[in-house]
């Protein structure tokens, strides 16, 4: 029986690796705003707010540097155990102390120049996404609970509240949850409260989320929806038995479209403002103040 030679054999399996290589590169072309993206939700021609696009491209430009450096320290330990590899009939143990002071100092410079650059991308845009500008055209206050949301939208005196889950089997369908309507277009400015435990507000489609405090932390952020759909919105830090039912909507809507709704609730006589003790509506001012908890002011009754 004829057997087949090594070096076709290690022929045959590179032409394979080659044809798995050029499949993969054609499959990743058929979603190349995807890989642009780096498989983030949203679309690269219209971003679904204003800081989607620097969250994007900070989160490309990171795993670029980061293929970059692997490809380079992988292609190094590749390149060593190919050079300095044993060899048939080599009985002499290589040096094994022995000191090189300029890689050295570059192994040390090199990584903090890495981080430093990092650092500084990271911090640019997390200044840049997380300032209030201190005039927005839109005011929500999100208060989180278990395991629900409320809803104040301070400048129209009006609020929405969410059912919480009480039971097994009671969690609901996303249909079911409270839907939160932002005007297309606007720069709102969210306030966030917890009633009970620790929450996390989150939109994944603006690839932004925050934490809901509860005691005396007030976080605050600004953004600006620019594109109009439904987006799903949920709690991302674990909050209790059902923190996976802790869902809600998002719409983007017209001006016109957000002012009906606001209409609606005001008809409901879902006036005032929802504080962090429940059973009380605040005074709007008091719930706009930073840095207490809208419970901690003095509340009026209805």
């Amino acid at each position: 029986m004829h057997l087949q030679n090594p070096r076709r054999r290690r022929r045959a399996a590179g032409l394979r690796a080659s044809a798995l290589g050029l499949a993969v590169l054609v499959l990743a072309g058929c979603s190349s705003d995807q890989l642009a993206r780096g498989y983030l939700p949203g679309d690269s021609a219209n971003e679904v707010t204003n800081q989607t696009g620097r969250i994007m491209s900070l989160w490309v430009g990171s795993w670029i540097a980061a293929l970059i450096v692997g490809v380079i320290t992988w292609g190094l330990m590749l390149w060593c155990v190919a050079v300095y590899r044993k060899r048939k009939n080599d009985d002499v143990l290589p040096v094994q102390l022995r000191y090189h002071v300029p890689l050295e100092i570059m192994y040390v410079i090199l990584p903090i120049l890495m981080v430093g650059v990092l650092f500084y991308y990271t911090a640019r845009d997390q200044h840049e996404i997380q300032t209030v500008s201190g005039d927005p055209d839109l005011r929500v206050q999100v208060i989180g609970k278990q395991w629900s949301w409320d809803f104040n939208y301070l400048d129209d005196d009006v609020y929405d509240s969410g059912v919480q889950a009480e039971g097994v089997g009671q969690e609901g369908t996303l249909a079911e949850q409270i839907t939160l309507y932002l005007p297309v277009d606007e720069t709102v400015e969210f306030t966030l409260n917890s009633r009970d435990v620790i929450h996390s507000f989150w939109v994944p489609a603006f690839l932004y989320k925050m934490d809901v405090i509860p005691g005396q932390t007030t976080n605050t952020f600004e953004v600006t929806p620019t594109k109009e759909g439904t987006y799903v919105g949920k709690c991302a830090e674990l909050c209790g038995e059902y923190h996976a039912s802790m869902l809600f909507n998002v719409k983007v809507v017209s001006r016109e479209e957000y002012d009906e709704h606001i209409e609606a609730l005001r008809d409901a006589g879902q006036t005032g403002q929802l504080g962090i003790d429940a059973s009380k509506l605040q005074d709007l001012d008091s719930v706009r103040r930073q840095g207490e908890p809208a419970g901690a002011s003095q509340g009026s009754e209805d």
